[in-house]
């Protein structure tokens, strides 16, 4: 009799501690702090339409820096590619691009993905 006592203890034990644990994690989720359009970050990629060597990378990655609101760069001279995050709030996408393409001379342009490949993208915001 003694066991089953035990047994019965235990198992609830288990579903109050596993009860709990789901309440604190729905409790997290909702009350949890949401991101603003000042923190928000956003990927752009460009695509350059000539071959580009590892110094004009170098380049172009620290031009891309050095414009307001461009968080992290990387480009790619392998693929001819570069993308890079920003601050939607401070600057555009397309600015830094036209821009970059008059400082620079290059031909390029942005990459904007075709529905397709946008339904297959992150579902989060």
């Amino acid at each position: 009799m003694k066991t089953v006592w035990k047994k019965v203890l235990i198992g609830s034990g288990l579903v109050v501690l596993s009860a709990s644990t789901v309440l604190a994690v729905h409790i997290y989720q909702v009350t949890r702090p949401k991101i603003t359009d000042a923190e928000r970050v956003v990927m752009a990629r460009v695509d350059f339409k000539q071959d580009i060597d590892s110094t004009e990378a170098h380049v172009i990655t620290n031009w891309l820096y050095s414009q307001k609101g461009v968080e992290h760069v990387l480009c790619n001279p392998e693929t001819n590619i570069a993308v890079f995050t920003f601050y939607p709030v401070q600057t555009k996408a397309n600015d830094i691009i036209e821009a970059l393409k008059l400082v620079g001379n290059y031909k390029a342009e942005r990459y904007m993905p075709d529905a397709t490949a946008m339904q297959k993208g992150c579902p989060y915001e």
